[in-house]
């Protein structure tokens, strides 16, 4: 198991680009088994989920092919179902929680999918019932085998339209439906369906492939099934979630930084939330310029009162980005609410930033307040262990911005989202060394 060792105190300075979206991605080339003919994609990052994703579709049948520049090809021409029901094919979904969204496109195409219940980030309870009521909205069967913990859904008949009203906004929800209803019969109407941008690309990707989907863009989606889709060519998205890690860790630690080609219109409220934790910023083209902040501000509310920072469905603030939010505000001047409201477990790393000597009042699993230091006091070092993606980045922030050399175990987590974060760092002047132990 590898670990960062992390020397703390070192400015960064230089140009940064964003990975392709993780996010997206995993969508993406879940879609790719909803056709037989040739799907590529490019700007596919190269990190742990995506490469899990793309070895699993390959040993599930997918004909793979890597074309360079982060690009692939993929081809379903036929699916294994044998290799469904083995030991292999259930511990590598079980490592992945994208791997639900196989059963969408499965159920779509061939009638039946199965999955045992997937892994991923341990942030509290993730439910799936979003997914599966509306596979059976669309008129499939559903069956979960709670001592084998394994999803069967069959539609040997096919699937037909419906009009569908989600209990909640979920993002991968929404994929998993509008997948399985591209190719039912009839009219599917989706309300309150999730509108992030990833699912509007997966949406604009799947109409050039030849589905019917109007709408996009909003949480009200109409699709008009067909019989059947063809090949394509699709680009990923910038990492939204990596240029808001960015933007926090220039400032966290008095960094001049450019990220390059976010995809500026893409970005949501993100570079205002970020603006009202007191950090400055350009808009450069496509380009978000940092420059050297000694201090940063929170600002209040007009009547004074504390800020919130709260996460919420798009065009809200994501949720991946509220533990970058609360570690860079330990050093702003001010103070600030944190209020996570999807996962219960996600603000249980602060912990770990109260032991470098962080002002944090966790409030319960939900809500932590911050009072920050205004750089008057550095972070400690001090060892520690990433419990996710989005907190092991917010911890290896503190750990660049503190005084002294922090250690970071369980690092595989923050590799499962970042690609190569030590190296794309120390080209810009931090000190991170991985060691193998």
């Amino acid at each position: 198991m590898a670990v960062f060792r992390v020397e703390g105190g070192h400015s960064l300075q230089g140009e940064i680009t964003p990975q392709g979206a993780k996010n997206e991605a995993l969508q993406i080339l879940c879609a790719t088994l909803l056709t037989p003919e040739r799907v590529v994609v490019r700007n596919v990052p190269r990190i742990l989920d995506v490469m899990q994703l793309i070895e699993l579709l390959r040993r599930m049948g997918v004909e793979v092919e890597e074309l360079g520049g982060d690009a692939y090809a993929f081809r379903a021409r036929e699916i294994d179902f044998g290799y469904l029901r083995t030991d292999d094919y259930r511990r590598r979904c079980t490592r992945l929680r994208g791997s639900v969204m196989l059963i969408g496109p499965m159920l779509a195409r061939f009638g039946m999918g199965y999955m045992p219940k997937p892994g991923g980030d341990k942030i509290g309870r993730r439910r799936l019932d979003t997914h599966f009521l509306g596979f059976q909205k669309l008129g499939a069967r559903f069956d979960f085998d709670i001592a084998d913990e394994f999803f069967a859904v069959e539609a040997k008949e096919g699937l037909q339209g419906t009009y569908m009203l989600l209990d909640e906004a979920s993002v991968t929800g929404t994929a998993n439906i509008v997948m399985a209803a591209v190719l039912a019969r009839g009219k599917t109407t989706i309300y309150n369906a999730a509108c992030e941008p990833y699912v509007q690309q997966l949406c604009r990707m799947l109409c050039r492939m030849g589905a019917k989907i109007s709408g996009i863009a909003s949480n009200l989606l109409v699709i008009e099934g067909v019989e059947a889709l063809g090949g394509t060519e699709h680009t990923l998205l910038p990492d939204m979630i990596e240029v808001g890690s960015f933007i926090g860790m220039a400032a966290m630690t008095r960094s001049e930084l450019t990220v390059k080609h976010v995809s500026y219109e893409n970005l949501g409220i993100i570079p205002a939330q970020f603006a009202r934790l007191g950090i400055r910023f350009e808009q450069r083209g496509d380009d978000i310029y940092i420059p050297r902040q000694e201090h940063y501000r929170i600002d209040t509310f007009l009547d004074g009162s504390i800020l919130t920072v709260a996460d919420a469905p798009w065009p809200g603030l994501t949720p991946d980005l509220l533990s970058i939010f609360l570690v860079v505000a330990t050093q702003a001047k001010g103070s600030v609410l944190i209020h996570q409201k999807m996962f219960e477990s996600r603000l249980f790393f602060v912990d770990k930033l109260i032991d470098m000597g962080a002002q944090i009042i966790l409030c319960d699993p939900h809500r932590a307040t911050v009072i920050g230091h205004d750089q008057q006091i550095r972070l400690r070092a001090t060892k520690m262990t990433s419990p996710d993606i989005r907190a092991g980045v917010a911890l290896l922030i503190a750990a660049m911005s503190a005084e002294g050399t922090s250690v970071i175990q369980n690092i595989d987590q923050i590799d499962r989202g970042y690609r190569d974060i030590d190296g794309r760092l120390n080209a810009l002047g931090a000190r991170i060394t991985r060691i193998e132990e």
